[in-house]
């Protein structure tokens, strides 16, 4: 059998011969990057699409919605010209031209120019807001300006906007020191104005310093993904950069000195310091020092990284495990000093699995909370999902729980291996999901060891953001009736697996660089049962609907979304759970007599009554009026964050640890506690796991396998 590593992304096409040795000059690199990426998508994508001119169209569209979709740089007439080129880009595809892309990047750094010439003068006036008026940011319905002068009106109203939001608080916030302390000196409106004001000119100082930064590159990267995006939402090129950080986002760890650096007023000032980091352990840096200079070890020079791109600057600072990089740091209260870092494999915490206690009176029971499938590119044996959720359960089951959560809300997916790796936790061997590939080939990739880490009762949490992966785990421990879905109506519904294609390996004698990766789609997953998870998701067992219950956010609300079809199923044989229909009929019981689920309910459909409203009054009174409104309708849901369950919660030390949990992970976990303890989903998904493992058997014959 083909050794299944998908990553939902990895490597997959290697060397191909390009024979590239052009120049090291930016159009040439560009064109050569639109060949490469055509090339790979014709022959590697699942569903190749006709390079025509509806295919065209849907560019033009796409890429200029990424452009400036928000209406803030283009005029009218910019559009105009760029229509000659609505039905010319495949043509530009074939023939590797750019011309479209020269055309509207010179156009929007003459605009980009335009508008921060004018946005000062703009913020120079007093704002009047007792004129009454209305803007509307339903840009979809909404013509580009005409001229400058409707651009600056638009600008103006914008900045309008923002200064009566931070207006209106202020002057809330005055009130209530006035009340608070009768000989408190409220500023005065034209004080609160002002500083509206000023906060929006640093605002916009802030957003023109970055927006300064971005290179012609980043904007080529923004047009080659407007054309692969109409293969499918999930194929996407990474520049070099976005690669690294993708890499990161699936391990979990990097290889630095552990804390988050951000460009402020030409400064490379530090944000975060990432607890476990070198940073953290040596106490060498705190929030809000600056990064002046960076010298590697064994040079003498270091390197001044004032106003440069954040991005380089990471990458100056940035390095292997056990190399030293020196710091020139002017520190929050003015010194200036150099500092050594020795740089260590970084692990963000927030990534890996975790497990708590939960107590009631009935016994114990425990939960694991899974935030992604991560995995090392380099070494499947380096830690790991499954690896990690098998230690939780082990931990678990020394504690003598009956049942297990499995929390998978707002997991997007990750390593498919990992996810058949544990989803043989739960069942003693079989087929867990079924995956065709480009050019029809089918596999079953299977559990084949006989090995059960966990056969008691199991309760699955899901939303509308468990996505790829989590969704093949749900629908597996569903199909084998070893688990019962609860969450939302169905979860996001990508049923689709990506491969990462390493570009620079497709070029020989380049002096180029690096070129960046391409994910592209090239299988599709499915269910043993043969169904898709493509657009429908898995429906949960028992619903339980949350505040996005009716917001278009799952894959079918995506552009160029795959379709869902069916295969044959292969043999599999679902278990026996105890109790199975009971515990569905007593959790349908409950939430039907539960108050609670019908204000739930009324909130999401709030929610998208405020989505779909995009009309602002910019006037004080009719401003505040609305808001305070609003504020007041909101009052009607505070109930759902005054719940809180009567269970005990008791988190574990991460599996096999060996060191003792620093005070930031200890102070993060209890904060965590407190959220558990006001969590409606966890404490139901408690009830099921009581009703299946209750006692008294309930003899019901097992329900027959439902259509997703």
């Amino acid at each position: 059998m083909r050794k299944y590593t998908w990553i939902l992304s990895f490597t997959l096409i290697g060397f191909l011969g390009f024979g590239y040795t052009l120049q090291n000059d930016e159009p040439n690199k560009d064109k050569l990057l639109l060949e490469i990426i055509s090339y790979v998508l014709n022959r590697g994508h699942y569903d190749p699409k006709n390079i025509n001119d509806t295919f065209s169209e849907n560019v033009f569209s796409f890429y200029l919605e990424n452009l400036d979709g928000q209406h803030r740089f283009f005029l009218n007439s910019d559009i105009k010209n760029f229509e000659a080129y609505r039905y010319k880009i495949d043509d530009e595809i074939k023939n590797t031209k750019i011309d479209f892309f020269n055309i509207t990047f010179l156009k929007l750094m003459e605009r980009m120019e335009q508008v921060e010439g004018f946005y000062k003068q703009l913020l120079e006036q007093p704002f009047d807001f007792s004129i009454r008026d209305k803007i509307n940011l339903d840009y979809e319905k909404t013509p580009y300006p005409r001229n400058i002068l409707e651009l600056k009106s638009l600008w103006r109203k914008r900045f309008k906007l923002s200064a009566i939001e931070n207006f209106t608080s202020k002057k809330d916030e005055e009130y209530q020191k006035k009340e608070q302390e009768e000989t408190y000196q409220m500023l005065s409106d034209e004080k609160i104005e002002k500083n509206a004001r000023e906060e929006i000119l640093e605002n916009m100082n802030y957003f023109f310093e970055n927006y300064n930064d971005l290179k012609r590159k980043d904007w080529f990267s923004i047009y080659i993904n407007s054309i692969v995006s109409q293969f499918d939402p999930h194929t996407y090129y990474f520049a070099p950069r976005d690669k690294d950080r993708f890499d990161m986002s699936i391990s979990g760890k990097f290889e630095g000195i552990g804390a988050r650096l951000s460009k402020q007023k030409q400064q490379i000032k530090v944000v975060e310091v990432i607890s476990g980091g070198p940073v953290w352990r040596d106490n060498l840096l705190e929030v809000g020092d600056v990064i002046l200079k960076v010298r590697q070890e064994n040079e003498e020079e270091a390197i001044d990284i004032s106003g440069m791109v954040i991005d380089d600057a990471v990458k100056l600072i940035k390095g292997p495990k056990a190399s030293r990089v020196f710091l020139t740091i002017k520190r929050v209260e003015g010194n200036i000093e150099e500092i050594s870092i020795t740089r260590d494999i970084v692990e963000l915490e927030e990534t890996y699995a975790k497990s708590t206690l939960i107590k009631d009176e009935s016994g114990d029971y425990g939960l694991i909370e899974l935030p992604k499938f991560y995995i090392s590119f380099d070494d499947y044996n380096e830690r790991n999902a499954a690896t990690d959720v098998k230690k939780e359960l082990e931990q678990l089951k020394s504690k003598n729980i009956k049942g297990v959560i499995l929390d998978l809300r707002n997991n997007g997916g990750g390593s498919l291996k990992t996810v058949v790796d544990m989803t043989g936790y739960f069942i003693k061997e079989g087929p867990v999901v079924q995956v065709k590939s480009t050019g029809g080939r089918k596999e079953v990739l299977k559990d084949v060891d006989p090995t059960v880490v966990w056969d008691g009762p199991v309760v699955v949490l899901v939303n509308e953001f468990s996505a790829s992966a989590s969704e093949i785990i749900a629908a597996a421990l569903q199909d084998y009736k070893r688990a019962i879905v609860l969450g939302s109506k169905q979860t996001f519904g990508k049923g689709t697996v990506q491969n990462i294609v390493d570009l620079n390996r497709m070029i020989s004698g380049s002096t180029y660089g690096d070129l960046g990766a391409l994910k592209v789609t090239t299988d599709k997953f499915y269910r043993v049962n043969g169904q898709s998870t493509q657009l429908e998701g898995v429906k949960s067992d028992v619903v339980f609907p949350d505040r996005y219950a009716y917001v278009e956010m799952g894959e079918k609300d995506q552009q160029n979304p795959l379709a869902w079809d069916r295969i044959t199923p292969t043999s599999y044989k679902p278990s026996s759970i105890a109790n199975y229909n009971y515990a569905l009929e007593q959790s349908n019981k409950r939430l039907k007599e539960n108050p609670i689920i019908e204000l739930i309910n009324e909130q999401a459909l709030w929610v998208k009554q405020q989505q779909n409203d995009f009309s602002y009054f910019l006037d004080y009174e009719s401003f505040k009026s609305e808001r305070d409104t609003k504020k007041e309708y909101a009052k009607r849901f505070k109930k759902l964050s005054e719940y809180e369950s009567s269970y005990e919660f008791q988190w574990l030390p991460e599996a096999g640890a060996k060191d003792v949990p620093n005070s930031v992970t200890s102070e993060k976990r209890k904060r965590a506690q407190e959220a558990l303890k006001k969590d409606i989903y966890i404490s139901e998904a408690v009830k099921i796991l009581k009703d299946l493992s209750a006692s008294i058997q309930r003899k019901q014959p097992i329900a027959q396998n439902k259509k997703q």
